[in-house]
């Protein structure tokens, strides 16, 4: 995608500005009854389907309550402790490293390994108990079968609207990167969203930003990529 003009650019920022502040009060008018329901309901899309049960390394997001997003609790409790019938997996969960869109994904193996930040967000300790450094999953020897991702906005073609940060989008970009240079196998990047965060119109995107190749809804499965659509059976309701 060529770049595009500074008025373009700005143009193109206003109108993510403005979904993003529409958005966030859509979700504050979200009832909490339903917003648990929705919850629960993604959270079991998610533990019962098979591509879940057949991947072994994650990357997932630490959901927080106070952003609104969409519970993951019961899904890295799965992973941190799979089923006896279940392959062991790894996971990899987000730290912010500074305010310059700069972020790790770090391996733990317990919920011990993590800490709340000053914005109330759980993120892993940058060491282990043993005090040496915590894997990062760019510089894991094996790749990671699924991303879990947050997101604020989102359109049925995958287009996906953070919070304005860029964070997910720069990780998104090296880790793919990475992929393509290792020879590896391309992960499913599938974003976890409440029912009103899905919208009809395109989400505004620069070249910057990295698609979904999946969302999981109350109501279902929604594979939107081939890479997707090859790994996952359409469950919407």
């Amino acid at each position: 995608m060529a770049s595009l003009p500074g008025l373009a650019v700005e143009l193109l920022r206003q109108k993510k500005k403005e979904l993003r502040s529409s958005m966030k009060l859509t979700l504050r008018k979200f009832p909490l009854e339903s917003r648990q329901e929705e919850d629960a309901a993604i959270q079991k899309h998610v533990l019962s389907a098979d591509w879940f049960e057949q991947s072994r390394r994650f990357c997932a997001y630490l959901s927080c309550a106070k952003l609104r997003e969409v519970d993951t609790t019961q899904i890295v409790a799965s992973i941190l402790q799979p089923n006896a019938s279940e392959l062991a997996k790894e996971l990899y969960v987000p730290r912010v490293l500074d305010n310059e869109a700069n972020m790790v994904m770090l391996h733990v193996s317990s919920t011990n390994d993590l800490i709340t930040n000053s914005m109330g967000i759980a993120e892993p300790e940058l060491t282990d108990s043993d005090g040496s450094p915590r894997e990062s999953v760019l510089e894991a020897n094996y790749p990671v079968d699924v991303l879990l991702l947050p997101g604020l906005v989102f359109d049925r073609s995958g287009r996906r609207c953070g919070r304005g940060g860029g964070y997910y989008d720069v990780f998104l970009s090296k880790y793919l990167e990475l992929v393509k240079d290792k020879n590896w196998k391309r992960p499913l990047l599938v974003a976890l969203a409440y029912s009103v965060q899905v919208v009809d119109d395109p989400v505004p995107v620069s070249e910057t930003d990295v698609p979904v190749d999946a969302l999981v809804l109350a109501s279902g499965v929604l594979p939107i990529s081939e890479h997707a659509k090859k790994l996952m059976s359409t469950q919407l309701t």
